[in-house]
């Protein structure tokens, strides 16, 4: 490849890392165009290391001829079992402990190698194999995000020459340096949602970070603490706490937002979530609708706990509508996006009357008059409570008991809930 082209490469390679190019289609295009100057790539491979929750890096690839393989994918931990064994027998661990940057391989060779996937290659038609490893300096390094793999192949008989190695050596960097730039932004969208909540992240990510920076919206309110947690956490070992807390955290979360509302804080074993839109009487009927998914993830939860021997809860949960401030609050170096007001300090002692009248769902007066008249048909009052902290008393509701007691109610219940 021509030094001409090579540089238009490295332009065409910049400028798409610039515009956010997603990292399959950089690969593609690279692919394609040194195929184009006469390098004849028949496969490639890159892969990082990442910062999730749940996956420990992506993966992308490229192939010359059509494949069932997706052009994307993640990886899951590879510090035990199966992928263990698979990562310890890969061409890029034996670089890293032997410390090569570069490392070419005749796929003729392969069945006397005792790398995983190189025979794979060899019977595929790929003659000659390239690997680089491209590690970043400290200050380039994120988390577990500390180098950049990649693999190449070429179907030519004689393999790459010396001029497509020096080519290939010249621009896989670039390559690299705009997949990491993918990356970081992917990193800072999954840590924002992840940490903040969907909304939340959205809001600081558009910009909206300067401090005292709120704003005024109408929202319904959820807050759900677990029953029992305490007591739990002192009976069961200390490697089962965290456990049992994410297998409930997790069936509250996944009900909020398949009923599109939005996590905005955990607090111990309590959520703090709201739902918004133009239609409250909508968002009103969302977060019944979360509830009751709630209470379907929950029953399912427990039937596998306890055929573990596990201990098993539930939640309450309170329902509430008012206006908060949405926004940036806290100090210069330290802000959170969330929501405050008079309303946030109401939801959480309706959630926590909850236990005093022995019901898994309360909502404020608040809530039930904003409902339409078929959701008023569905909740029943509990009485008339003074909130602590709170000067007025209010009358509050919970689901009526032939819900879950009559079939053709539940079902009529259900079915309010899906329009």
């Amino acid at each position: 490849m021509q030094l001409t082209s090579r540089l238009a490469l490295m332009n065409w390679l910049t400028g798409q890392g610039l515009t956010g190019l997603p990292e399959n289609e950089l690969l593609r295009g690279f692919c394609e165009r040194c195929r184009a100057e006469g390098l004849e790539l028949s496969r490639a491979l890159v892969v990082i290391d990442t910062l999730h929750p749940i996956y420990e890096g992506r993966g992308f690839r490229w192939s010359d001829r059509a494949s069932n393989e997706s052009d994307a994918f993640e990886y899951g931990s590879t510090a035990e079992g199966d992928a263990a064994k698979s990562w310890r027998r890969s061409v890029f661990f034996h670089m890293l402990e032997h410390g090569h940057d570069e490392m070419v391989i005749d796929l003729a060779d392969a069945p006397s190698l005792d790398f995983s996937q190189i025979g794979e290659l060899a019977e595929k038609g790929h003659k000659h194999y390239l690997a680089f490893v491209h590690r970043f300096g400290e200050n380039g390094a994120l988390g577990l995000m500390d180098c950049l793999y990649s693999c190449w192949t070429t179907r030519r008989d004689e393999g790459f020459d010396e001029a497509q190695l020096e080519a290939l050596r010249d621009l896989v960097p670039v390559l690299g340096l705009a997949i990491k730039s993918a990356q970081q932004v992917d990193i800072a969208r999954t840590l924002g949602r992840v940490y903040l909540g969907r909304g939340a992240s959205e809001q600081v990510l558009g910009g909206r970070i300067s401090r005292g920076v709120t704003e005024r919206i109408n929202a319904v309110l959820w807050y759900s603490d677990l029953r029992g947690s305490t007591g739990i956490s002192e009976s069961i070992g200390p490697d089962e706490i965290i456990p049992f807390l994410n297998d409930y955290a997790q069936a509250v979360i996944d009900a909020i937002h398949d009923a599109g509302g939005d996590v905005l804080k955990l607090i111990g074993d309590g959520v703090l979530a709201m739902f918004t839109g133009e239609d409250m009487a909508h968002a009103r009927r969302a977060a019944l609708r979360a509830e009751h998914l709630f209470r379907q993830n929950v029953a399912s939860l427990n039937a596998r706990r306890a055929a573990d021997g596990r201990p098993t809860t539930s939640a309450y949960i309170g329902l509430h509508v008012g206006e908060v401030f949405y926004g940036n609050i806290g100090s210069e170096d330290r802000l959170d996006f969330t929501v405050v007001g008079p309303t946030v300090n109401e939801v959480s002692r309706i959630a926590s009357m909850s236990r005093s009248v022995d019901r898994e769902l309360l909502a404020s007066a608040e809530f039930y008059k904003g409902l339409d008249a078929a959701g008023r048909r569905y909740l029943v009052s509990t009485g008339r409570y003074a909130l602590r902290g709170i000067g007025r008393a209010q009358d509050l509701y919970t689901l009526d008991p032939e819900v879950d007691a009559n079939e053709p109610v539940t079902g009529s219940y259900e079915r309010y809930l899906a329009n």
